[in-house]
């Protein structure tokens, strides 16, 4: 058997290393970052460019000083060198400020050098550091590092009277330069941690928005919105939805988009209400006539059995009669049904040249055969009132309405059907002096299924259709139908476009 090594218990689980490696920085972590890592950059460069012009300076300035002792003092001091007197013997004489580097050489005297110290005193140099300053100045005329002594700016005379060497030391020029990159770098540290501070408050501050918006988008996303009333109750609050800012008005995008979604869900709640009402409705209605065809059809098929006398004949006719009744009123029904749903689709209109006024007369006229107990009356203006539209549908909604009329309202009801051109819009109204309809079902008048019986004088055994098909019919047409009642005053009225006077559709 092939041995498995044991996976070492100490080291992290692969996931979380390389989920840890990959997860993403903030964005305002990157904005911060990125702030500061180019302020810091360009700091740097500022402070390193500061020190470097201000070196340059203090250099020069050095070294003019340098010129300057060297031609106030190369006269006396070449004389001094001629009479054979040492570096040490000169700078006795003639005392200089403290870091001053005086070397000589004549024809009667060997090479000597000496400096200056911080107490004005003076030290004599070696043989050595003289060599190591002669050779120094070989190699670099004005620059010259000297062991134990220091660095200095130096500058040479030679006349025949002997070599004068003139120095000064830099160590006030290394000393200004450090101070001065202390407090750049003090500085740019303190800059650099304000910065980042006011950056991390200014990016925070800047950010509340969209963080407000990603808290409440998160809070949505845990609602339960796939079934049920729900309500979308979270906001954007006020105060992160400001319209005058970026983030702002991503706030207020999403608030009101929250409240589309809202206003979506609860669009599709009562859908979802209406159609278990419609179904409801629409199988109660359908329950009656197939109980009845059943029972009818079960007394038939028993008195067929029993007693094939004539009785029994004459008891089948009737069963069958109410049979065909009941199946007429379920196909009236279904059709009913089926024509909602083709005018829900937009189906169902055969669009043409329609005088309203005509339309009107012809449902009074079918109307009168039909309700003789009542009193009709037309209202017409002098010129037809021509619509586009769909012929047979808008005569249906007449009739609806005038059959709606004729059932809720007792005899000796006057209806009066007034047919009238305003404006761009035609319109139609159907007034009757009879009891009204309670304030309670106006707002559901033309929902399917809905009746009005509690409000009349009359019981009918309608399926509550017909006013929700008027208006299908009229919406279907682009235009409006509404319902004004009190006690003796009911009138419903319907307007559409008319046709202009050019012949189209305002």
């Amino acid at each position: 058997m092939t041995a498995v090594p044991e996976a070492d218990a100490s080291a992290p689980p692969a996931t979380a290393v390389e989920a840890s490696a990959r997860r993403p920085w903030t964005l305002q972590r990157r904005l911060i970052v990125t702030v500061v890592g180019i302020t810091s950059f360009i700091m740097v460069l500022v402070g390193v460019a500061t020190s470097a012009i201000l070196g340059g300076v203090l250099e020069d300035g050095l070294n003019n000083q340098v010129r300057s002792a060297l031609e106030r003092t190369s006269l006396m001091i070449q004389r001094q060198v001629a009479a054979g007197l040492t570096a040490e013997q000169i700078l006795a004489e003639q005392p200089q400020q403290p870091g001053f580097l005086l070397a000589v050489e004549s024809p009667v005297a060997p090479a000597s050098a000496a400096v200056v110290e911080a107490d004005s005193s003076v030290t004599a140099l070696t043989d050595d550091q003289v060599q190591q300053l002669a050779d120094g100045i070989g190699e670099s005329p004005l620059v010259v590092a000297i062991d134990d002594v220091g660095t200095f700016r130096v500058r040479g005379d030679a006349t025949p009277l002997g070599i004068v060497i003139v120095g000064i030391a830099r160590d006030q020029v290394a000393t200004d330069i450090g101070r001065m990159l202390i407090a750049i770098s003090l500085l740019t540290a303190g800059g650099l941690i304000l910065l980042a501070l006011a950056t991390a408050w200014t990016i925070r501050a800047g950010l509340a928005p969209l963080r407000a918006v990603a808290d409440t988008a998160e809070r949505v996303s845990k609602l339960p919105l796939d079934r049920g009333e729900v309500s979308i109750t979270e906001r954007v609050p006020a105060e992160q939805a400001d319209p005058r800012t970026e983030m702002g008005r991503v706030g207020e995008a999403l608030n009101t988009l929250l409240d589309h979604v809202g206003e979506s869900l609860s669009a599709r709640q009562r859908n979802e209400e209406r159609m278990r009402t419609f179904v409801a409705d629409a199988s109660h209605e359908l329950r009656t006539p197939l109980a009845s065809i059943r029972g009818y059809s079960e007394l038939s098929l028993r008195a067929l059995t029993q007693d094939p006398g004539a009785a029994t004949i004459e008891t089948t006719e009737a069963s069958l009669e109410r049979i065909q009744a009941q199946s007429l009123r379920m196909t009236r029904l279904v059709e009913d049904l089926l024509l909602l749903a083709r005018l829900d689709e937009g189906q169902e209109l055969v669009y043409g040249n329609v005088d309203l006024t005509r339309v009107a007369v012809e449902a009074v006229g079918d109307a009168r055969p039909a309700g003789p107990d009542h009193t009709w009356v037309l209202d017409l203006g002098d010129e037809p009132v021509q619509i586009a539209g769909d012929t047979g549908r808008l005569h249906q909604v007449v009739a609806n309405l005038l059959a709606n009329a004729r059932t809720h309202t007792p005899a000796g009801t006057t209806v009066t059907v007034h047919v009238a051109r305003e404006g761009d819009a035609a319109v139609l109204r159907v007034h009757d002096d009879g009891p009204g309809i309670e304030p309670a079902l106006r707002d559901e008048l033309f929902e399917r299924f809905s009746r009005g019986d509690r409000s009349r004088a009359r019981q009918t055994g309608g399926t509550g259709l017909g006013l929700s098909i008027a208006r299908a019919i009229v919406e279907a047409h682009h235009g409006t139908i509404s319902v004004r009642s009190e006690p003796g005053d009911t009138t419903f009225e319907v307007r559409l476009p008319a046709k202009s006077d050019e012949g189209s559709a305002q």
